[in-house]
């Protein structure tokens, strides 16, 4: 597995991580097993950043990974979040409130050490951005845990340049977690150059995005009825039909270099910087393996470009989000 340093002066990481959400919410039944297989066979392949957040499963997702990871902890870059309060049960994915607030930073820190089983975090990101909280607080708050030892480097979520370039000001941030992928490239226009000029690194999430990049979900009725997918804008309707429509030149570079339409999708956004730094979920072995591969996969020049004049920044058909979660955003 290469690797890549997350940010000027982060921690260097797999050019790969693995995100962790969906072996506890949002896509389908959890199990436990399979998720603990996925994860130690990840630290086999040589990935070495892990992705949560306390909002997981209101707080099961960390736990499952300190337990599972609790051996192996000096060999990976633990990285989670705060931000999302969870009102919800433990384990379920109930409501949620944004709260940014130095206090509730603080606890929320507190807490997830305890469930990860550890005395610090590797990357601690601010998962949502209260808009009534000035950024320079929140980003003031986590910058006391790190002159306290409980966190190494500081991330944001979904924030926009300008929030990024405040937030730097206060302390340095190593990451910016956002969705990047041949299917959602709007971060290209300002958010991107920001991050590079400040030398903070791009983390995507959603590099395949939810899936519909590997070519094989072409309808939802084999979704688990409470997948998140089943109320994504881009995956209703003839948004979906077409959004498949996109895929022919990413299916057919994928035949003739006999490698999985998912693996050329992350090819691509590998070879958009040494800066950027996927971490696309599964909890699944099979997938797993096959993201990996696309780390030796070296697209040239003019694939790239078919690729990009094939899926510019506004193919996309539908939001991203629905309406209510795109309000959370600041991008």
């Amino acid at each position: 597995m290469h690797t890549r340093r997350l940010g000027s002066h982060g921690p260097q990481v797999s050019a790969l991580g693995l995100g962790c959400m969906g072996m506890s919410a949002y896509y389908g039944p959890r199990d436990e097993a399979t998720a603990r297989r996925t994860l130690l066979h990840a630290l086999e392949l040589g990935v070495t950043l892990f992705d949560t957040a306390d909002s997981y499963g209101a707080g099961h997702n960390e736990q499952l990974l300190g337990r599972t990871l609790a051996a192996h902890r000096d060999r990976i870059t633990l990285a989670t979040k705060c931000g999302i309060r969870s009102v919800g049960t433990q384990g379920t994915s109930g409501g949620a409130v944004i709260d940014s607030s130095p206090g509730y930073i603080r606890r929320a820190c507190e807490a997830s050490l305890g469930r990860l089983g550890t005395d610090h975090i590797d990357l601690y990101y601010l998962h949502r951005r209260d808009p009534g909280i000035p950024i320079e607080e929140s980003v003031g708050a986590m910058a006391e845990l790190v002159r306290e030892g409980k966190v190494r480097h500081l991330g944001l979520s979904e924030v926009s340049a300008a929030t990024l370039e405040r937030a730097h000001a206060t302390h340095p941030i190593a990451a910016l977690q956002t969705e990047y992928s041949l299917w959602e490239r709007s971060l290209e226009q300002d958010i991107l150059p920001t991050a590079r000029r400040l030398g903070t690194a791009v983390v995507p999430y959603a590099p395949l995005g939810r899936g519909f990049l590997t070519g094989a979900l072409t309808m939802l009725d084999g979704l688990a009825p409470d997948d998140y997918r089943r109320h994504d804008p881009r995956f209703q309707g003839d948004n979906l039909t077409r959004n498949l429509a996109l895929l022919h030149h990413v299916r057919d570079l994928a035949e003739q270099l006999h490698v999985s339409p998912g693996q050329i999708a992350l090819a691509w956004l590998l070879a958009q910087g040494d800066d950027i730094v996927p971490i696309p979920g599964t909890k699944r072995i099979p997938h797993l393996l096959d993201n990996a591969r696309a780390v030796d996969l070296r697209l040239t020049p003019g694939e790239l470009d078919l690729l990009s004049r094939a899926l510019p920044r506004d193919a996309a058909h539908g939001a991203r989000y629905g309406e209510k979660a795109l309000q959370l955003l600041n991008t």
